[in-house]
């Protein structure tokens, strides 16, 4: 509608919309119309379309004051089936897979809900990698933590931040030292845990954290 408007004042002309005056034009079909198309038309069979379900039940309502036999008014929701015949019409038991296909390459629906909360989290949020590499058999550290950002801070610009990071990292480390704690798991949820929480203490933003602990013989 505003595209309208836009084209039409480049071309000289003098718009009244509800910006300026308090004017609203719907663009939809009001009541008297619709009994038109009914009279013209005479639909034996109705099913209406387009709008919220109370509009479909006014429109059906509509047709029903017009005289048309309820049974020949079908009320539809997305994915529900209308088998029509020569002299027949009535709805199914099967429905349609319906709603939204999110195409991504060469996959077509192939890309779920959790990936697409992933990618939601890490464009808004960014992502921050802890690299620590740990001794296999007695947990102790024997390098890093290493940490990455990608697009949550500038390194170079938050070196305070990084190194307040690193020794949370350490601290949340070395208490697993002290417990001889080597599992994997309760690591990596060890330095989730704590990195989140003092960067959400620092900055009020929860990048996604991704330990990567590596076990060295």
């Amino acid at each position: 509608m505003y595209k309208v408007i836009n084209e039409l004042l480049k071309k000289g002309a003098d718009v009244i919309y509800e910006g300026l005056m308090d004017v609203h034009v719907s663009g939809h079909a009001r009541q008297e119309e619709i009994k038109m198309m009914h009279a013209l038309i005479k639909p034996k069979y109705f099913m209406p379309i387009h709008g919220e379900y109370k509009m479909l039940i006014c429109h059906k309502n509509l047709a029903r004051d017009l005289g048309m036999d309820k049974e020949n008014i079908f009320v539809m929701a997305n994915g529900d089936c209308l088998e029509l015949g020569k002299h027949s019409a009535k709805l199914t038991q099967n429905a349609v897979p319906n709603g939204q296909i999110f195409v991504d390459g060469l996959g077509v629906g192939d890309v779920g809900n959790i990936v697409l909360r992933d990618r939601r989290h890490l464009a808004q949020d960014g992502l921050m990698i802890v690299v620590v590499a740990i001794e296999k058999y007695s947990g102790e550290i024997l390098s890093g933590p290493d940490i990455i950002s990608r697009g949550f801070v500038y390194v170079r610009e938050s070196e305070e931040l990084m190194e307040e990071a690193r020794a949370v990292v350490n601290t949340a480390l070395e208490q697993c030292e002290r417990k001889n704690i080597s599992e994997w798991s309760y690591i990596k949820t060890l330095i989730k845990d704590a990195l989140r929480d003092y960067l959400w203490q620092k900055t009020k933003r929860s990048p996604m954290i991704l330990p990567i602990v590596m076990d060295i013989e």
